[in-house]
């Protein structure tokens, strides 16, 4: 078949090329099925088998896909011993199979083993899609499993490249059973605090999909991959529904919430080894590189003059301030804050929302889950943040972050910024009294340390549902409050203009929450929210997480949990 051989949808035609001169070897090209392009060995493997003309993805084979991702030489096989049988003693399955190892080489679908991934152990797997369309019979199962429990064994993260037609209708009900006894040990693994990470390349669709494809920890996507449990031509055979442009494919499924991330292949090794290292086991929360912990605490001279020289604000002045469009927002403080952030998506049920980001990142080495709220910064990127205000889907998205930083130990830092949940009516379908309850509940027990940061407004329970930490600071011009005063005087005095008369009742300022202890620390803002400014809180927040962490490792999962717990008992 030569180089490549692709399945019917990602199909390219392969040309030889032979020279003039006899004594000359042939050289293979490849047709991309998109725009026509023809590619030689040599470029497509350089460029990992992405079409330079279009940015078509071709299917990979396996062997050079492993090789793609760990280091060289790394890949020691697992169970290739495995023998496919025929349990339901399908008419032409066994030659079937003789056929399709003699043509691909291949023992069976799957490939699993250990390597290293920039010098760390791995376990990894790999379908090819040109054994049956990666079909999952009881031997791709059975690998699968039994890697993962050996990885459990040997606490290795196991990452699982995934591309397949679903389950192997030759095997019928003993191919459906793969589903169960993968997800069952891939349970395993998690309860043992081990890392999953699947990445969905196309297609990965069926049992497959309805499995352990959709179980890591972390999901990955590659761009434009087609996933989904039904694939688009059974859905329209079976009930003539016509499927929309890019349904189903990665990026309709990081919209709606399914995906952390999708990554190029070409950023996708460093990517896997990244959010492997984040990821190593380590005790406490306080792990921090010594030749990165020089933190300065303070404002330069320059933040101090101009703090000095900037004029007092009153009540009225500071719920303005917090609600300025200029103000730095959570994105600002975690790109200069925390090293390597990466974000992830998704609340795994419904929807991506973007009022919310979330992802883990350094702290000089340590890693950290990060949550912020974001409004952002003129109106067209307030319409895609919803003005800050998150929906069902945001706290369900901020919630599944922290419970996976409590299952390996991170530390959690969220920063706070909105008028309030989301009021509108999608938000109160999808259950937004119920979202900011779960958060409040699931938070008052997570055995790892929170650390709350109101930056502008804190209104109300949609930002209560970020704040239930062991300690919460404030922007020393930051509100939080019940309600806006423009609310508080409605219900009243009925009377919204008596908004700023509010204000100054309400006790709703830095200054304010320190005294009645609802906040810990207060964080100087050093005048206009420029990069200077940015410097200087960020330093400043830099040093003392630093220092709340360190005092935070001294205490058991169990103790944090009771600390938090008394914090909000005393109210």
């Amino acid at each position: 078949m030569g180089l490549f051989n692709f399945g019917k949808s990602n199909t390219a035609t392969v040309i030889k090329k032979t020279s003039e001169a006899a004594a000359t070897p042939a050289t293979e090209s490849i047709i991309c099925p998109e725009c026509k392009r023809e590619i030689f060995k040599e470029e497509a493997k350089n460029l990992k088998y992405v079409c330079s003309g279009c940015n078509y993805y071709f299917r990979v084979r396996v062997k050079n896909r492993i090789k793609m991702v760990v280091d060289e030489n790394s890949f020691e096989s697992w169970f290739e011993g495995m023998q496919t049988e025929n349990p339901l003693n399908f008419p032409g399955y066994d030659e079937k199979i003789a056929d399709v190892k003699e043509k691909t080489k291949l023992t069976e679908g799957v490939m699993v083993g250990k390597a290293l991934l920039r010098g760390v152990p791995v376990v990894i797997g790999c379908i090819d899609s040109r054994f049956l369309m990666g079909s999952m019979g009881h031997v791709v199962g059975e690998r699968i499993t039994a890697a993962v429990e050996r990885a459990t064994q040997e606490k290795m993260p196991v990452i699982l490249f995934c591309c397949s037609g679903g389950a192997r209708m030759q095997e019928g009900i003993v191919s459906l059973m793969q589903m169960a006894k993968t997800s069952a040990a891939l349970k395993k693994h998690s309860e043992a605090g081990q890392l999953y990470i699947s990445v969905l390349t196309d297609p990965t669709t069926g049992g497959v999909t309805a499995s352990f494809a959709m179980l890591g920890d972390i999901i990955l996507a590659e761009p434009k991959a087609l996933i989904g449990f039904a694939g688009p031509r059974v859905i329209e055979q079976t009930i003539g529904q016509k499927l929309p442009e890019g349904f189903q494919r990665a990026e309709f499924q990081l919209e709606h919430g399914f995906v952390d991330a999708i990554v190029e292949r070409d950023r996708l090794r460093d990517t896997l080894a990244k959010i492997v290292k984040m990821h190593k086991s380590g005790e406490g929360c306080a792990n921090f590189d010594p030749a990165l912990d020089k933190v300065k605490y303070d404002a330069t001279e320059l933040m101090k003059e101009r703090a000095v020289k900037s004029k007092p604000l009153n009540v009225w002045d500071k719920v303005c301030a917090a609600r300025q469009l200029f103000r730095l927002q959570s994105e600002d403080y975690i790109g200069k804050i925390f090293d390597d952030f990466i974000e992830l998506h998704g609340d795994r049920y419904f929807r991506d929302d973007p009022a919310i980001m979330g992802g883990i990142g350094f702290l000089d080495g340590q890693p950290v889950t990060v949550i912020g709220v974001n409004k952002g910064r003129d109106f067209e990127d307030c319409k895609k943040h919803n003005y800050g205000m998150p929906s069902p889907e945001g706290y369900r998205k901020a919630l599944r972050l922290m419970k996976q930083a409590e299952k390996f130990h991170r530390p959690i830092v969220t920063f706070v910024n909105t008028s309030g949940a989301y009021p509108g009516l999608e938000a109160e379908q999808n259950g937004q009294g119920e979202a900011i309850a779960r958060n409040l509940f699931e938070m008052a027990g997570l055995k790892t340390p929170i650390l709350s940061i109101m930056i502008g407004e804190g209104g109300s329970g949609g930002a209560l549902a970020l704040a239930v930490g062991n300690e919460v600071w404030m922007e020393e011009n930051a509100t939080y409050c019940i309600l806006s005063p423009e609310g508080f005087s409605s219900i009243l005095w009925k009377d919204s203009s008596r908004a700023e008369e509010a204000a100054n009742v309400m006790k709703i300022t830095a200054e304010d929450l320190k005294e009645l202890e609802i906040v810990e620390e207060i964080i100087p803002e050093y005048g206009m929210a420029d990069e200077n400014a940015l410097t200087s809180i960020s330093n400043y927040m830099k040093g003392h997480m630093k220092d709340f962490f360190r005092k935070m490792d001294k205490f058991t999962p169990e103790e944090i949990a009771e600390q938090r717990y008394e914090r909000f008992r005393k109210f």
